[in-house]
C-alpha cells in the first residue's frame, strides 16, 4: 500500500489528508473501557490456571449426584478473588485513563480560519499549529517559521533522549519568511516523507511548493515531547500525530507482568491437578471393585441411588465426588492469601521512612502489588544516567592557575572533608550570581590583588564560549548555554569579576573588575567531538590580537609551546587529582598573534570556508594550524554531582551479584566518566573494551577481538560454551568493562550477532551503552531476558526510559526533573537512586523469603489435611465419605489456619534489615531461586503426605481398640473425626510456630488465637443449641465434649503430634549444624557476640562505604573534558543568524548538566566468605 511506503501531507487541507486515514493526535495507554472491562478482565483472569480450575469445580458441585460438599464452599472465595483482582485492575486503568485525558486535553493554537485553541486530541495531520516559549510540542512538526531570525528555534529534548542541553532547529529558508498567520493560512505546500518510524535522529522528506522542491532533514523537525526554549513562538506543520509520533513509536507496549513464582505456581497447579486425577482414578477403581465384590451384598437394605444401576457408573460418580473432596490440595484461599501478602508488602514499601525524600517530599510508592517477591531475585539492573545517577546540578569545583591549585575543601587526617565557608561575592562584585558556590578564598584574594594569571584565566572563561546572554533588568543576567558545562564556566568567570554581558556577530562585551570592555570577535574555532576543543580569536581595545583555547587536556597539552614543560607537569598532577575526585576537566591556554599572522590565517580560513568539497576537513586543518605554540594558563574542574549514595549503592548491589548496565542517550565520553565516578569502572580493570564500528562486519570483528582479548587476559575463551554463566562471572568478575555506541549496538542487536554480543557483555563486570535510542534500551533488556532467563530491573526518570521500564520484569521510575512519564509507566517509584539498595536488599529479599515460606507451609498444611480423605477411602468402601465434619472442611482454610500463615507471610524475616544491607551475599538465594522451586515443593508435599499418614493411622490404630472409662468402645466415626481434626490443627499450628522466624504480637495473636477459635467453634457447632435449631445440618451433637474428655484421645493427639514434629526438628538441627546458610551463621553470631565484628566482617566493611574512599587513586588520567554538547553554535554566532533583532527572547535557560566525571579508583576487592 502506498501510504505504508511514504506519507503525503498537504498543509491546511484536512479533506485531502483525511483520504489517507492518518492517526489522530489522541493517545491511549489504557487497556479497558466501560464496555470491554468486564469481559476482557474476566478473560485475563481465567487465563490463570487456578481460576479456571475452581470454576470447573464449582460446576461439578452444582450437580447433586456427585456433590459431596456444598457449592458455597467454592463460589464465595472464587467471587472474592475475582472481585479483588478486578477492582485492582480497574483502579490501575483508571489512573492510565486519567493520565491520557490530561495529555489529550492540553491546549494548542491551531491555524483554522485564524488562530484558535484546540485540544491536542483534535489536532490533525496537515494542521499548522503555533507553539510558544516553554510549551511542549504537541505532535511531530515540520518547523515553518519562528520569532528568531532565519527561522531558528531552540528545543530541549530531555523527554526523548535524556539530554538536557539545548539543540537548534531551523526551518527551510523558503518558509522562514512566512511569519505572519495570514501568510501561513494560505500556505499549501505538500510534504512527501518516510512513513512513521522510531528513529529519533533521522527524517527524510521533500517539500513541494510553488513548483519547486526542498529537501527536509531532522534539523527541520520538532518532535512530540520536546520543549520550546528561548524562542518566543514558532509555527509548525503536523506530519505525524498521536501513535505515529516518534515518541509514541518508541514508548513500547504495556505488558502484563507476572513473577517467576506465579509461573511456577501455574505449573505446580497443573501437576497437582494431575495428582488429584490420579488419586480420583485410584479411588474410583477401588469403588468399582468394592461395589462389585462387597457392595452387591448390601443391596437389599442399602440399594444404589436411582441413577446408579451398576458398579461402573457408581465408580464414575465416585471419581467426580473424590475430585470435589480432594480439591482442597489447592484451595482458592491460596490465591486470596497471596494477594493479601503482596498488598501488605506494598504498604511496607510505601510506609518506609528511610525511602522518603524530605527534600522533595516524595515517598517511595509501590505502584503494583504483583511483583514484590521478584524484587528479591533481580540479576540485571539497567539504569539511565542523566537524572537517575546524577543530580543534574553543575558546579565549578576546583581550578589550577599557573601551577597553583584552588579547591573547595581540605582533607584532614581522619579522611573526612572539612568544608570551608561559602564565599560571599556581593561586596566585591554586584553582578555576581548569588547561587554560585565556591569555598577557597585564596583564589578571590588573588583576583583582588590583580594577579595577572588569575585575571587572564577568568578573561578566557568570559570570552571563549558560545553562550548567549539576556539582561532582563540592570545587572540581572540570564545565560543561555547550549551546554550546561559552558554555563557553569561563564558563571564562575562572572563571579570572579569577569562578567560576560552581551554579544553581537562581531563583538563580545564584558565587565572586567567593574569596568566595561568590548572585544572584537574575529573568529570562533568551534568545538566538535573530533577536535575536543574550541577557540576564539579576539582583538582587545588596545588592538592586541589573542587566541584563547579551552579543551580536553589530552588534546591541548600536545599543542603547548616547549617553554611550558614545568608548568605542564604541575598542572598534569593537578588534573590527576581532579580526575581522582571524579571531576570533569578542561585545560586552558592562549596565544598572541601578530597582525600578519592573523591576516595570513584569515585568508586561508576564508578559502577553506568557501570550499565546495571536503569543507569540514579543510576547516579542521586551518584550525589545527593556528592552535599551536600555546601558553598554558591552567585547568578547570567541573562537578555534576552524582546523586547521594550512588557509588555505595552500585558497590553494594555488585556484591549482591547484581550486574548493572548503564543505557544512556548521552555521548561516550560523558557516560564513561560517569562510569568511573560511580565506581562501575576502575583503573585496575584489565581493559575497558570500546565497540564503535559503523558496519556489521566491523562490529562483529570488534566483538570477536574483545573476546580473544578477554580470553588472554582473564580466561574468557570459554565464553561460548560455559554451561553456567554465573560461574563464568565468578571467574572474570572485575576484569573487564564494555562500552558500546548506539550505531554499533544497532548491528550487535541483529539476530545473527546478538549471541556474541550477550556472551561478551555478560562476561564483563560493567556495561555502558551510549547514544542509544529509547527503543534500543528496550531491545537490550529484551535480549537479556531472552538469553539469560534472569530477572531484570530497569530504572529511569525520563520519557525516553519508558519503553525500557515497560520491557523489564520490574520497572522503577525516579521522580526527578524530567517529568513524571517514567513514574506513570513504572511498577515502583522513588526520588533517589540510592533507595534501590533498600528496595532490593531489604524489601525485595524479605518479600521473596516470606512468599517462599508461605507457599511451602501452605502446600504442606493442605496436603496434610486433604490426604487423610485418601487413606480414609480404603476404609469406607470408597464411598466418597469425608473424614471430617463438613463445617470443619469449610473453616479449615478460611479460619483455623489462614491467619497464622498470613502473619508469617507478611511479617517474617530471617535477619534484621541492617544485616541485609551489611551482608549483600544474603541476596543470592533469591537469584538462584533456592527457597521455593520444584525440589522444595516436593519436599513440602512429602512432609504433608507423611503428616497425613500419621494423622490417619495413629488415631485409627489406637482408637480401634480403645474404650471409654465406662467400657463403651471409642471406635466410632464421630470420635475418630474429632480426634483427627484436633490433631491436625495442633500439628499445623506447632509447625507454623517452628517456621516463624520473627515473632510479633500479631503472630502470637493469630497462631494461638486460631487454635483457641478451633476449640470454641467446634464446641459451638457440636452443641445442643444449633442442633435444636437445625437438626438436619448438625450431625455431631455432643461429639466434641464426649471425645475430648477421654484421656486416651489426648494421648493419641500428643503421640501423633510428636511423630509429625520430632523428625522435622531433627532434620533442621542437623542442617543448621552441618550445612548452615549465611543467615543462620549471622543469627548464631548475633546470639554469641551481640557486640563487635561477626563472621564475614569484610562484607560489612563493603556494606557501609562511607567509612572511606573505595581504593587508592590509579595512575592514569582520562580525558573528562567538560563539553557535553555536539557541534557548537560558533558558525551561527559569527553569521549573526541567532542574534535576535528584538532582543526580547522570552524564557529562561535551565542549566541541566550532562555530567562527565573522572575518577581513578582501585579495583574493589571481591572478598570471599565461609558460610560455616
Amino acid at each position: 500500500h502506498r501510504c505504508k511506503e511514504e506519507r503525503r501531507v498537504r498543509a491546511n487541507d484536512r479533506e485531502y489528508n483525511e483520504k489517507f486515514q492518518y492517526a489522530s493526535n489522541c493517545i491511549m495507554t489504557s487497556k479497558y473501557n466501560i464496555i470491554t472491562f468486564l469481559p476482557v478482565n474476566l478473560f485475563e483472569q481465567f487465563q490463570e490456571v487456578a481460576n479456571t480450575y475452581f470454576l470447573f469445580l464449582l460446576i461439578l458441585q452444582l450437580i447433586p449426584q456427585i456433590s459431596s460438599l456444598s457449592w458455597f464452599t467454592t463460589i464465595v472465595p472464587l467471587a472474592l478473588v475475582l472481585s479483588i483482582t478486578a477492582v485492582k485492575d480497574a483502579t490501575d486503568d483508571y489512573f492510565r485513563h486519567k493520565s491520557d485525558n490530561q495529555v489529550n486535553n492540553r491546549q494548542s493554537q491551531v491555524l483554522i480560519r485564524g488562530l484558535q485553541n484546540e485540544k491536542w486530541m483534535n489536532v490533525r495531520v496537515g494542521d499548522i499549529i503555533k507553539l510558544e516559549n516553554n510549551q511542549f510540542v504537541a505532535a511531530d512538526l515540520l518547523l515553518l517559521s519562528s520569532s528568531e531570525p532565519h527561522g531558528l528555534c531552540y528545543i530541549e529534548t530531555a523527554e526523548l533522549d535524556g539530554e538536557t542541553n539545548m539543540k537548534v532547529r531551523q526551518s527551510v529558508s523558503v518558509t522562514s519568511e512566512l511569519g505572519d498567520p495570514n501568510n501561513l493560512a494560505s500556505f499549501d505546500g505538500e510534504v512527501v516523507c518516510e512513513p512513521p518510524n522510531n528513529k529519533l535522529d533521522r527524517f527524510c522528506g521533500t517539500l513541494y511548493w510553488r513548483d519547486k522542491k526542498y529537501t527536509l532533514t531532522n534539523q527541520n523537525m520538532l518532535l512530540r515531547g520536546c520543549v520550546l526554549r528561548n524562542t518566543e513562538f514558532c509555527y509548525g506543520l503536523v506530519i505525524f500525530a498521536g501513535p505515529d509520533t516518534k515518541l509514541m513509536q518508541n514508548s513500547g507496549r504495556t505488558k502484563f507482568k507476572r513473577t517467576s513464582i506465579d509461573r511456577l505456581m501455574n505449573t505446580l497447579v497443573l501437576w497437582i491437578f494431575g495428582f488429584l486425577v490420579c488419586m480420583g482414578v485410584i479411588l474410583a477403581v477401588g469403588n468399582a471393585v468394592w461395589e462389585r465384590e462387597v457392595g452387591s451384598l448390601f443391596q437389599s437394605y442399602l440399594p444404589w441411588d436411582p441413577p446408579v444401576d451398576n458398579f461402573l457408573f457408581s465408580a464414575f460418580l465416585a471419581f467426580w465426588s473424590y475430585i470435589i473432596i480432594l480439591n482442597t490440595v489447592v484451595p482458592i484461599s491460596l490465591y486470596v492469601s497471596v494477594e493479601v501478602i503482596r498488598l501488605g508488602h506494598s504498604y511496607f514499601i510505601n510506609w518506609d521512612q528511610q525511602m522518603f525524600c524530605s527534600q522533595c517530599n516524595t515517598p517511595a510508592e509501590a505502584r503494583t502489588t504483583t511483583l514484590n517477591e521478584e524484587l528479591g531475585q533481580v540479576e540485571y539492573i539497567f539504569s539511565d544516567k542523566t537524572g537517575t545517577l546524577t543530580q543534574n546540578i553543575m558546579s565549578f569545583n576546583k581550578c589550577s592557575i599557573d601551577g597553583q591549585s584552588y579547591g573547595k575543601c581540605t582533607l584532614t587526617n581522619t579522611h573526612t572533608y572539612m568544608y570551608l565557608l561559602k564565599l560571599d561575592f556581593t561586596p566585591f562584585n554586584p553582578l555576581a550570581d548569588p547561587d554560585f558556590c565556591f569555598y577557597d578564598d585564596t583564589l578571590l584574594e588573588s583576583v583582588k590583588v590583580g594577579d595577572s594569571h588569575a585575571h587572564e584565566f577568568f578573561r578566557l572563561l568570559s570570552l571563549c564560549h558560545t553562550v548567549m546572554s539576556e539582561e532582563k533588568s540592570e545587572g540581572e543576567l540570564v545565560y543561555k548555554a547550549q551546554s550546561p558545562d559552558e554555563g557553569a564556566l561563564v558563571t564562575a568567570a562572572r563571579n570572579f569579576g569577569f562578567v560576560f554581558r552581551s554579544r553581537t556577530p562581531g563583538t563580545i562585551t564584558t565587565t572586567e573588575m567593574g569596568r566595561p570592555v568590548t572585544y572584537t570577535l574575529l573568529a570562533i574555532l568551534d568545538f566538535n567531538n573530533i577536535r575536543k576543543r574550541m577557540s576564539v580569536i579576539v582583538r582587545n581595545p588596545e588592538g592586541r590580537i589573542r587566541l584563547y583555547c579551552k579543551g580536553a587536556d589530552t588534546v591541548l597539552l600536545q599543542r603547548l609551546h616547549p617553554c611550558n614543560q614545568e608548568l605542564m607537569n604541575i598542572t598534569s598532577d593537578h588534573l590527576n587529582e581532579y580526575a581522582a575526585d571524579g571531576l570533569r576537566t578542561l585545560a586552558l591556554a592562549y596565544r598572541d598573534l601578530s597582525e600578519d599572522e592573523w591576516e595570513a590565517w584569515a585568508e586561508s580560513h576564508r578559502c577553506a570556508d568557501k570550499a565546495t568539497n571536503c569543507r569540514e576537513d579543510r576547516l579542521a586543518a586551518t584550525y589545527d594550524q593556528i592552535e599551536q605554540g600555546l601558553m598554558l594558563l591552567g585547568a578547570t574542574a567541573i562537578e555534576d554531582k552524582l546523586q547521594e549514595g550512588v557509588p555505595e549503592t552500585i558497590a553494594i548491589l555488585s556484591l549482591a551479584n547484581i550486574k548493572i548496565w548503564v543505557l544512556t542517550g548521552d555521548k561516550q565520553e560523558t557516560a564513561v566518566n560517569i562510569g568511573y565516578s560511580c565506581k562501575m569502572l576502575t583503573d585496575d580493570m584489565t581493559e575497558v573494551f570500546i565497540i564503535s564500528g559503523h558496519t556489521v562486519q566491523s562490529v562483529r570483528q570488534e566483538l570477536r577481538s574483545r573476546q580473544e582479548g578477554a580470553g588472554t587476559g582473564g580466561g574468557v575463551k570459554q565464553l561460548h560454551c560455559s554451561p553456567s554463566p554465573s560461574n563464568l562471572m565468578d571467574n572474570i568478575s572485575g576484569e573487564f568493562a564494555l562500552v558500546i555506541n548506539g550505531h554499533s549496538l544497532a548491528h550487535a542487536l541483529e539476530a545473527d550477532m546478538e549471541t556474541e554480543f550477550v556472551s561478551t557483555a555478560c562476561a564483563c563486570k560493567a556495561v555502558i551503552c551510549c547514544r542509544v535510542t529509547p527503543l534500543q534500551k528496550a531491545q537490550v533488556v529484551e535480549l537479556i531476558k531472552k538469553h539469560k532467563k534472569a530477572v531484570t530491573l530497569a530504572i529511569g526518570d525520563g520519557a525516553n526510559d519508558i519503553s525500557m521500564i515497560k520491557s523489564a520484569h520490574i520497572g522503577v521510575g525516579i521522580s526527578g526533573q524530567e517529568g513524571i512519564q517514567a513514574v506513570l509507566a513504572s511498577d515502583y517509584s522513588f526520588s533517589q537512586f540510592r533507595f534501590l539498595q533498600r528496595l532490593l536488599l531489604v524489601h525485595g529479599r524479605w518479600s521473596y523469603l516470606r512468599m517462599c515460606r508461605f507457599l511451602c507451609y501452605f502446600f504442606y498444611k493442605n496436603f496434610a489435611f486433604t490426604m487423610v480423605h485418601f487413606w480414609f477411602g480404603f476404609f469406607c468402601g470408597f464411598s466418597a465419605q469425608t473424614v471430617y465434619d463438613q463445617y470443619f472442611i469449610t473453616l479449615y482454610n478460611i479460619v483455623y489456619t489462614s491467619l497464622p500463615v498470613l502473619a508469617m507471610g507478611i511479617f517474617d524475616q530471617d535477619v534484621p534489615e541492617q544485616r541485609s544491607l551489611e551482608y549483600p551475599k544474603l541476596y543470592e538465594p533469591g537469584q538462584l531461586n533456592l527457597l521455593f522451586n520444584k525440589r522444595e515443593f516436593f519436599i513440602c508435599i512429602a512432609q504433608g503426605i507423611y503428616t497425613s499418614v500419621v494423622l490417619f493411622f495413629v488415631p485409627y490404630a489406637i482408637l480401634s481398640d480403645a474404650t471409654q472409662s465406662t467400657g463403651v468402645p471409642l471406635a466410632d466415626y464421630q470420635t475418630f473425626a474429632v480426634t483427627t481434626a484436633t490433631a491436625l490443627v495442633i500439628v499445623v499450628s506447632v509447625q507454623i510456630a517452628l517456621d516463624t522466624g520473627f515473632w510479633t504480637v500479631v503472630n502470637h495473636v493469630f497462631v494461638w488465637g486460631s487454635l483457641g477459635s478451633y476449640f470454641t467453634i467446634m464446641f459451638a457447632l457440636h452443641g445442643q443449641t444449633l442442633f435444636s435449631i437445625f437438626p438436619s445440618q448438625f450431625h455431631f451433637v455432643g461429639s466434641a465434649l464426649s471425645t475430648l474428655l477421654q484421656p486416651v484421645v489426648w494421648l493419641t493427639i500428643t503421640l501423633a503430634t510428636a511423630i509429625c514434629i520430632v523428625p522435622v526438628l531433627a532434620v533442621r538441627f542437623l542442617k543448621l549444624d552441618l550445612k548452615p546458610q549465611l543467615a543462620d551463621t549471622l543469627l548464631r553470631q548475633k546470639k554469641r557476640k551481640p557486640v563487635g565484628r561477626s563472621v564475614g566482617g569484610a562484607w560489612r566493611g563493603m556494606g557501609s562505604m562511607s567509612e572511606g574512599r573505595l581504593g587508592a587513586r590509579g595512575g592514569s588520567r582520562r580525558s573528562g573534558y567538560a563539553f557535553a554538547h555536539q557541534e557548537g553554535f560558533g558558525e551561527l554566532i559569527t553569521s549573526g543568524k541567532n542574534m535576535s533583532h528584538s532582543g526580547d527572547c522570552a524564557g529562561e535557560l535551565l542549566l541541566f548538566p550532562n555530567y562527565v566525571s573522572i575518577e581513578n579508583l582501585s579495583h574493589t576487592y571481591n572478598h570471599t566468605y565461609s558460610y560455616a
